[in-house]
């Protein structure tokens, strides 16, 4: 394992990289996602356990999607099951994966008791508990500083987790080590991951134009609505896509290097 500090300019390359795999195989890319999405969904039905348990495994559901994009990018049709990578690997890792994911829920849980005193808990208790978000609650002021400061504070527990999952897997790095290691590769890459968002805000923009431009042409609004939420769902799986190649240029790793 080697941290490399790539240019800029391969933020952009992150993105193109990750949109020529999805279309290499869309349909299994695709297929894996909204599978990836029903786990989590499915998961998050249960109040509260729910809502911890999808946020335990995402880091090794995340993996698995990365997976899918190593067999993509060389050519491979990946099949459903690499959705479990993480958890097929030895003991060791799959044990390393689960603190992993505790870490991740433990993180994540502890953002939203930070912003629980600023509006009483209601943003926290709308992702762990569920319910409606209705009109006033998201026009209310301490709603949406809630909302602000989690987005805050997500940003850096992000960073932290953005390559763990794959170092744990394919480096057997150990899970704290490598939360240091993903924040250390991300800014030291710094100006790679800002056009890499810029880039994907721009495609997200571009996206939403297209859509709007093409209701103003039918003249109607509830047809391209309709197909709206597939075609955004689309977009998403496309950027987690993406995340792979950030891990393969940030840390030299090769198709079909394994630990």
């Amino acid at each position: 394992m080697k941290l490399q500090i790539v240019p800029a300019s391969r933020g952009i390359q992150w993105v193109k990289s990750g949109i020529r795999t999805f279309f290499r195989q869309p349909l299994a890319m695709a297929g894996l996602f909204f599978m990836f999405l029903a786990l989590m969904s499915i998961l998050s039905l249960i109040p509260l356990i729910g809502s911890v348990m999808a946020l335990t495994l995402l880091p090794g559901a995340t993996l698995g999607l990365m997976a899918a994009t190593r067999e993509a990018s060389a050519g491979k049709f990946p099949m459903p099951i690499l959705l479990i990578t993480a958890f097929r690997a030895g003991r060791q890792q799959v044990r390393s994966m689960l603190i992993l994911g505790g870490l991740y829920a433990l993180g994540f849980v502890l953002v939203l008791g930070i912003t629980a005193p600023i509006d009483g808990g209601k943003f926290a208790k709308l992702y762990l508990l569920g319910g409606s978000m209705t009109p006033e609650l998201l026009q209310s002021a301490d709603f949406q500083t809630a909302m602000l400061l989690a987005s805050v504070l997500y940003l850096p527990l992000s960073l932290m987790f953005w390559h763990a999952p794959a170092l744990v897997h394919w480096h057997g790095v150990g899970p704290v080590k490598s939360l240091f290691f993903s924040f250390i590769a991300c800014m030291r890459n710094f100006w790679a991951f800002a056009v890499y968002g810029v880039a994907w805000i721009g495609v997200f923009l571009g996206f939403g134009i297209v859509m709007a431009t093409l209701a103003a042409v039918l003249g109607s609004a509830e047809a391209v609505a309709a197909t709206m939420y597939p075609a955004a769902m689309l977009m998403a799986a496309t950027f987690f896509t993406s995340i792979y190649f950030t891990f393969v240029d940030s840390f030299g790793f090769t198709p079909g290097e394994d630990t």
